[in-house]
């Protein structure tokens, strides 16, 4: 089987979100993104300042969140697995398997941000501000936790994955050498997707170190949430 056929069940899965054909929904679900973003940056602002961490809560936030350029990334990704026998000759083993749990995290943070967003139509109006306490009854009525939670197993696990394997330089040499290749098959947004992720480990000392501080948080968090604290998100 294609080292590369885990991305096809994935692209299955993100193409079945409800959003592709309801424009309604896709705005909210942009609006919950944009609300998430901002409360993760007011959260972890310490975190996300400290200047060694600046990449990697940039790559955190804009990339496995919610990229605004998923879309082309999707396409991109359809087109590599069709030619899998072609790719897998050229991208290290060990990048495949990051990246694709990369993708899958990015896959399902969108995931569990359009059950928001459907709820939030569902319950006020579709022009009402997005605020803390719409989001905190949302999160309560939709029970969430357990997905939440996983979301942040699978952070924890590739934070160890970009410590043992993207600090390889044999894998990034073999990935600098991939550049010219996909630019010519145009697969730049792809290929940005995954350098990111290297950039962004460049001046850590550990990169597993930087995300268990961030779900560590995150997980207090989620417990605040559905233990009924009032203000969970300050």
């Amino acid at each position: 089987m294609s080292k590369l056929a885990v991305l096809d069940e994935l692209l299955e899965q993100y193409y079945q979100l409800k959003y592709h054909n309801n424009s309604e929904l896709f705005q909210r679900l942009q609006e919950v993104q944009a609300w998430k973003k901002a409360r993760l940056q007011r959260t972890h602002v310490k975190l996300f300042t400290d200047k060694k961490n600046i990449l990697m809560a940039d790559f955190f936030v804009n990339r496995l969140y919610g990229g605004p350029d998923f879309d082309s990334l999707a396409e991109q990704i359809s087109r590599l697995t069709k030619y899998a026998h072609k790719a897998e000759g050229f991208i290290p083993d060990n990048a495949i398997k990051t990246g694709s749990l990369g993708i899958s995290l990015a896959i399902f943070a969108v995931q569990l941000d359009e059950d928001v967003a459907d709820q939030l139509l569902k319950d006020y109006h579709p022009h009402e501000i997005i605020n803390d306490e719409m989001m905190r009854l949302t999160y309560l009525k939709l029970q969430q936790s357990e997905a939440r939670y996983k979301q942040l197993d699978m952070l924890d696990e590739l934070g160890g994955y970009l410590d043992k394997y993207l600090r390889s330089f044999m894998v990034q040499t073999a990935f600098k050498m991939c550049k010219n290749i996909a630019i010519k098959h145009h697969f730049e947004v792809m290929y940005e997707f995954m350098q990111e992720g290297f950039l962004a480990i460049k001046p850590l000392k550990s990169a597993e170190k930087f995300v268990h501080e961030f779900t560590a948080c995150e997980r207090q968090i989620i417990h605040k949430v559905h233990s009924g604290f009032p203000t969970p998100f300050q």
